[in-house]
């Protein structure tokens, strides 16, 4: 039995080029046609710009200083895929630096609040320790009093004295009474009235002198 193989050319026909070249074309249109069809996301830019200024806002730069600066990088990257028209990827961008710009205003606002209970508790134990203080120094102040008091009563009692009553320094020294005058003479070789003796038992009688009982008599 004999094969006869027929010889091959080695080229395509001109047809299959043909073909083959459309196709290419075809899928170069659709892939430049399906880039031209993303909007730029101006939407989610200016979303991460908001984001990132508020984090400012709350003080990021000093209770999230790392957060920060990455939602800034991310922003920077998104600006520089806006300018080359790389659309999808400056919209990724923009979300990634959103959400880095919101983690870094939360942890700024927890800082801040941190920071201000610190504060407080600062100023509680400040007020408290000069309570304290006073407290203590009018209670020095009481016990020195009594201490000069205590003093001064036992040299009171060594002295011999009993301590004078609180109130007796305040009353006013009593005056001398003044000298009456004399009676005269007069009244003094006065005789004494003399009792009725038809009315004994009133007042006292004069007893007689001797003189004036009889002689040799008794009583």
């Amino acid at each position: 039995m004999v094969h006869i193989f027929s010889p091959s050319t080695g080229r395509l026909p001109r047809k299959r080029i043909g073909t083959a070249a459309s196709v290419l074309t075809l899928a170069a249109v659709l892939a430049l046609s399906g880039c031209a069809s993303v909007p730029p996301p101006d939407g989610a830019m200016s979303q991460a710009q908001a984001q990132l200024q508020a984090a400012r806002d709350a003080g990021a730069a000093d209770y999230a200083p790392v957060d920060l600066g990455f939602a800034q990088d991310k922003f920077q990257q998104a600006q520089a895929a806006m300018a080359a028209r790389k659309y999808d990827l400056a919209a990724d961008l923009a979300e990634e630096a959103s959400a880095d710009a919101m983690l870094a205003r939360t942890k700024a606002r927890l800082g801040a609040a941190r920071a201000e209970i610190q504060s407080k508790l600062e100023e509680n134990n400040r007020v408290r320790t000069q309570n304290e203080e006073a407290k203590a120094e009018a209670q020095q102040h009481a016990a020195q009093q009594q201490a000069a008091l205590a003093t001064q009563q036992a040299a009171q009692q060594a002295g011999g004295g009993a301590p004078a009553p609180a109130g007796s320094a305040a009353l006013p020294a009593q005056e001398p009474l003044p000298d009456l005058p004399a009676p005269s003479s007069s009244t003094l070789n006065a005789p004494l009235p003399q009792q009725d003796q038809g009315q004994p038992g009133q007042g006292f009688q004069n007893v007689p002198e001797p003189s004036q009982q009889p002689n040799g008599g008794q009583p």
